[in-house]
Formats: C-alpha cells, sequence, structure tokens
C-alpha cells in the first residue's frame, strides 16, 4: 500500500531552486555566470580551431588537448542556458525525462574528462619514459586499445545509475540545485535509495578516483625517471605540470562536491550548489587558459593568429 501511494504522489514535472536564498538579488547571478559561460565557448573554440588548423599541433598531447576543449565546450551547453534563463527569466520548469537526459550527459561528459585526463598521463609517460616506442604506442590502433575499455566503463556505470534513478517515486519536485546532477534528483524520491546512492559512490570510485590513482601512479614513474636521467627531459616535464595543475582542480572539486551529499546536514545548499558549479562549470572556463598559457607551442600559435587576425584588416 505505501508503495502504491508512492506511485500515486509521483512527479515528472520539476523546478529548479537554485540560490532562491538570495531573493531578490537572484537574477545578478545572471552576469557573472553568462561572461564565464561566453569565456568557456570563445577560449575552448579558438583552441579547438588552433589544433585542427595548426599542423605543427597535431600530435597525440594536442590532440587529446584539443578533446578536452570539446568536452569543456559541450558541457556547459548541457545545463547552463537553463540555469541562466531560471536567474534571469525564472524559467526553471523541467521534466523527468528532460532531467534524466541531462544527468546522463553530465556525468557521461565528466567522466569522459576523468578519463581524458589518464590519456594524457599515459601520453607523457610514453612520451618521457619510452620515448623510443611512443610512436608505436601512440598510433591509433594501439592507442584504442586504452580507449574502449574505459569508454566503455564509463557508458555502463552512468547507464546504470540513470536508470535506477528513472524507476524512482518522487514525493517532491524542487530540485535544490542548478543542474540535474544524480543526488540532486535521487534525494527526492519517496522510497529506499541506498542502492543509488551504493551505485554513486561506486561509480565515483570507479571512475575519478581509480583514474586518479592510476594518473598518480603514472607521473610517480614519470618524475623519478626525470629525476634518474638529469636535465634531459625537464622540458617535457613542464607539460607534466601542466596536466597536474587541471588534474588537481577538476578532481579536487569533483570529489568535494560528490561528498557534500554524503554530509549535506553539514553543508548549506548554496555552498553545495556552488561546489557542484566548481567542478560542472570552472574548469571550462580555466582549462584553455590553463593549457594555452603554460603550453609553449600553443602559446606561440596562439600569439601569431592574434597578429594574423590585426593585420587581415589593414
Amino acid at each position: 500500500m505505501k508503495d502504491l501511494l508512492s506511485q500515486n504522489r509521483s512527479f515528472t514535472d520539476f523546478k529548479m531552486n537554485a540560490f532562491y536564498s538570495l531573493g531578490e538579488w537572484r537574477p545578478l547571478l545572471f552576469i557573472p555566470f553568462f561572461l564565464m559561460f561566453v569565456l568557456s565557448i570563445t577560449a575552448n573554440s579558438t583552441l579547438i580551431y588552433l589544433i585542427k588548423s595548426q599542423q605543427s599541433l597535431h600530435s597525440p598531447m594536442y590532440v587529446l588537448i584539443g578533446c578536452m576543449a570539446l568536452s569543456d565546450l559541450t558541457l556547459p551547453m548541457v545545463f547552463v542556458p537553463h540555469m541562466l534563463l531560471s536567474f534571469l527569466f525564472n524559467w526553471s520548469g523541467i521534466t523527468l525525462t528532460g532531467c534524466l537526459i541531462e544527468m546522463f550527459c553530465i556525468h557521461f561528459i565528466g567522466a569522459f574528462q576523468s578519463t581524458l585526463l589518464f590519456w594524457m598521463a599515459l601520453d607523457r609517460y610514453f612520451a618521457i619514459c619510452k620515448p623510443l616506442l611512443y610512436h608505436k604506442y601512440m598510433e591509433i590502433r594501439n592507442f584504442v586499445k586504452f580507449i574502449i575499455p574505459s569508454v566503455m566503463r564509463n557508458a555502463l556505470l552512468v547507464v546504470i545509475v540513470v536508470s535506477l534513478a528513472a524507476r524512482l517515486s518522487f514525493c517532491s519536485n524542487i530540485i535544490d540545485h542548478c543542474a540535474c546532477e544524480h543526488m540532486a534528483l535521487v534525494q527526492l524520491a519517496c522510497g529506499d535509495i541506498s542502492i543509488n546512492n551504493f551505485m554513486g559512490l561506486f561509480s565515483t570510485f570507479l571512475i575519478p578516483t581509480t583514474d586518479f590513482i592510476l594518473i598518480t601512479a603514472s607521473y610517480v614513474v614519470i618524475f623519478v625517471s626525470v629525476f634518474k636521467s638529469g636535465q634531459a627531459n625537464m622540458k617535457a616535464l613542464n607539460t607534466c605540470i601542466t596536466h597536474i595543475i587541471v588534474i588537481t582542480l577538476s578532481l579536487t572539486s569533483a570529489l568535494i562536491a560528490f561528498m557534500s551529499y554524503r554530509i549535506r546536514n553539514n553543508v548549506s545548499s548554496s555552498n553545495r550548489i556552488f561546489m557542484s558549479i566548481v567542478y560542472l562549470f570552472f574548469p571550462s572556463c580555466f582549462n584553455p587558459i590553463i593549457y594555452g598559457w603554460r603550453t609553449k607551442e600553443i602559446r606561440r600559435t596562439f600569439i601569431k593568429f592574434i597578429k594574423d587576425v590585426k593585420i587581415l584588416p589593414g
């Protein structure tokens, strides 16, 4: 009987309720997030264009950076336009189907970004520790052996997590978030969500945590190899430091955001939402700047591109 009542009360239309504690100041959030959205689109599009158009940037390392820029370009488009409309016009409605699609896109692209960071670490490992075999291992036919298992792992886990969420009955239709994250929706369920909670934690461990462990192991080997060889690979190590900065910012913010739902009694709603935005949105704004500034070849190509643009009108 209790299950029947839960099913009868289940909602299929929801409203995003992020930052409503700000009251009349809430529409002002449109300004910084819109500017960040424009920055994200502009910076990532420019980086993709430079890597695609310049023959000198067609090596595996830069192709992987281009893939990261493409994912950084795609992820904000999944939820930021809806968030901006919610801030400006209070258009915060979303259907259950739309929410589940958004959830899949957010978590699949997020998992793909984590795996991309692992592929970048592999690229640097082969370049520094196995330089004579670098081109052999980084040929697409060989590198795809690393790509397919991790992509299949990510897709399978995200499909399971979203499918389990789709089977729930919901007793509230107010999502206290600006995006359809897994736990933001699941916590509205009427019944037991222990399996959802477990699968959320399990996928978090199996994707970003496992990737982080593998990335750490790769860079430990790389640093040991560099220090043993002296100055020979110090130049290559600069690229590793760039990757480590991005990895630290991305994975740390993601894990903090995931765990904030497990300790939500001690974390305010606005702080929890902000932490989610930090890992969902901020990297897409700053990753292309970090790569563009710290990667010498990209920086040179960008400066040349700007000079060419200035010359064209004259």
